[in-house]
């Protein structure tokens, strides 16, 4: 494993381990003769508080949703304020950043003739918390935002203050647990929370949002109050007639099924913001999840979805059920190591323990550790590992030859077993590889051969009270020296 320098780039979270932005908005531009995906969102950098004080920009290829570049900074606050959720859109020639100053209770609107910025000249707008913007076919402007209420208007040429005869309020239900008293909209089963985003498919206006279910979820193990969804509803107009769509994310980890057919989360659920976009013919839901213990640490995570419309009209975004080739259902899609790597990642390069998607036990005191050092060798560490924790990640590509060996780098109080399992946690065990307190790095021959894609999974046997940190692993076509 020392002698590996190839890291995993790209897979999920999709930005390096070391860049914390969540609430991202996806855009797809054409400029300079390349069409790339642009990824607008907060920037966790303040690390004891939600968001910072400036918003970078990254890019990828469409051809390569792998390869991403930073372009840096496009905007800090005008009054060093901590900055929220923003939304950008193209108007003309004219790129608009719409930026949520001072926690978002200021959404200022400045402008850029490239899409990375800078994006200068802002103006206070008329709009609230969480702004999403949609410029229609038509070259008309809308603008969506709200926290536990949802408003919605068009915009006037300026792209700033909105037509007020245009104006709606509660354009769907909202959650009622902020509310002081009951103002007769709220929803508990399609509560809107926070996180609004707008997009254009199939004919149909989409509105994407946080949910916050208060009616329990059992297939997903949902029994609490919980905003850790991306939810749409959809219309045939941008400002009225919406109509319940579903969930199209779950920021809570692979789900388990239990014999009784409810589901257990096996990752820390948290707030949710992000979006879906076409990117080359495919459609990409884009999210965040939670990192170390609090929410000031988020990492951007994308899946690809599936879009569908039925014979009725109906629109199903997410895990598409169909039958007969007629769309009849749709579930939040799986939350992955693997991103827009439909086919897994790279067995045979260094893979970080933060690439995990499932962290689950008894005890489910183990998390993703935050890091911030920008190298490319960074690992986010699993921490705080008990016994019988398993660390599952979703999905490796092994290819047509099978590993002969599996090196893990795992750092340990006391003795520790870990057992190597594929296509489950309590799968088939491919490998075992024991740590101490001096070696903290052991490769071992794989028992048997696997080839394709596979989940795999970390299952950590200690005696009690050993902690461990599960640093990263890689898979290897050679044999052991010896």
């Amino acid at each position: 494993m020392k002698d590996k320098t190839e890291y995993i780039k790209g897979a999920n979270p999709y930005l390096p381990l070391w860049e914390h932005v969540p609430d991202g908005e996806p855009r797809v531009f054409e400029y300079g003769g390349e069409t790339r995906v642009y990824v607008y969102g907060s920037h966790d950098t303040e690390q004891n508080a939600y968001c910072g004080r400036d918003y970078v920009v990254w890019s990828a290829p469409v051809d390569n949703l792998a390869d991403w570049k930073c372009h840096g900074v496009c905007y800090a606050a005008s009054d060093h304020s901590i900055l929220y959720a923003p939304d950008v859109v193209k108007r003309g020639d004219t790129f608009y950043l719409y930026a949520a100053e001072a926690c978002g209770s200021r959404i200022m609107a400045a402008e850029s003739k490239t899409p990375w910025g800078p994006f200068i000249n802002p103006v206070q707008t008329d709009l609230g918390f969480d702004p999403a913007v949609l410029v229609d076919d038509d070259g008309r402007a809308y603008a969506y935002w709200g926290f536990c209420k949802s408003y919605a208007a068009e915009l006037c040429d300026d792209m700033a203050h909105i037509k007020r005869q245009t104006l709606r309020e509660h354009l769907i239900g909202h959650t009622k647990g902020y509310q002081e008293s009951s103002d007769g909209y709220e929803d508990e089963n399609d509560a809107f929370f926070e996180a609004s985003s707008i997009r254009r498919v199939m004919g149909k206006y989409v509105f994407i949002y946080s949910k916050r279910y208060f009616t329990p979820v059992p297939s997903l193990g949902v029994d609490t109050p919980n905003n850790g969804f991306l939810s749409y509803q959809y219309s045939d107009s941008p400002l009225d007639g919406y109509l319940p769509g579903g969930d199209i994310s779950f920021n809570g980890g692979e789900i388990l099924k239990k014999p009784d057919g409810t589901g257990e989360m096996t990752y820390r659920w948290g707030n949710n913001h992000g979006s879906i976009e076409r990117i080359n013919e495919k459609w990409y839901v884009f999210y965040h999840r939670q990192t170390g213990t609090d929410e000031f640490a988020r990492q951007a995570m994308m899946e690809p979805i599936d879009v569908a419309i039925g014979s009725d009209g109906r629109l199903y975004i997410g895990d598409v059920t169909y039958q007969d080739g007629e769309p009849v259902s749709s579930a939040p899609v799986e939350m992955t190591s693997s991103g827009a790597n439909v086919n897994g990642i790279d067995a045979y390069k260094i893979i970080s323990a933060g690439y995990a998607c499932h962290i689950h036990g008894k005890d489910s005191s183990a998390y993703i550790k935050a890091v911030y050092d920008q190298t490319d060798s960074v690992s986010s560490p699993v921490v705080n590992i008990k016994e019988g924790t398993t660390v599952g990640f979703r999905y490796l590509q092994f290819g047509n030859t099978p590993p002969r060996c599996v090196a893990a780098e795992v750092i340990t109080d006391g003795e520790v077993m870990v057992n190597v399992r594929i296509d489950g946690h309590r799968g088939r065990v491919v490998a075992r590889l024991g740590f101490d307190k001096e070696e903290s790095v052991r490769s071992v021959p794989v028992e048997v051969g696997i080839i394709g894609r596979h989940a795999v999974y970390f299952e950590f046997c200690a005696g009690e009270g050993v902690l461990s940190e599960f640093v990263g692993f890689t898979f290897d076509r050679a044999e052991l020296a010896g």
